[in-house]
């Protein structure tokens, strides 16, 4: 099996994209990625509703909400649900981590 990398992106927050980027490369349509703005799931880098542009690593957001709403045929709230419980859990496990850190810092 060969490999070939034809476009790399850097993700991260401070270069930004479209609305029609993160339709494109997450394979969410453009009111998907809408119904995901107004969850509270996918948060845009402006405030223009007509003309939304994204940090460039949600498009990771948007590529996981894609996956989880296609095998597990959630509806938009039943994602928008998901979508926090894996940040929260996403958010804890960073916690752990850093607790544990320090504990084994402390005891030297």
């Amino acid at each position: 099996m060969t490999l070939h990398i034809t476009e790399s992106v850097w993700l991260n927050a401070s270069d930004i994209c479209s609305l029609e980027h993160i339709a494109e490369v997450s394979g969410l349509s453009q009111e998907d990625i809408l119904d995901l703005v107004h969850t509270g799931v996918l948060p845009p880098s402006n405030q223009d509703r007509g003309n939304y542009f994204f940090h460039t690593e949600c498009v990771v957001i948007a590529h996981r909400a894609r996956r989880l709403r296609d095998d597990f045929e959630l509806d938009t709230q039943g994602l928008a649900v998901a979508m926090r419980l894996l940040r929260r859990v996403d958010e804890l496990e960073t916690e752990l981590t850093n607790l544990k850190s320090r504990l084994l810092r402390a005891k030297r």
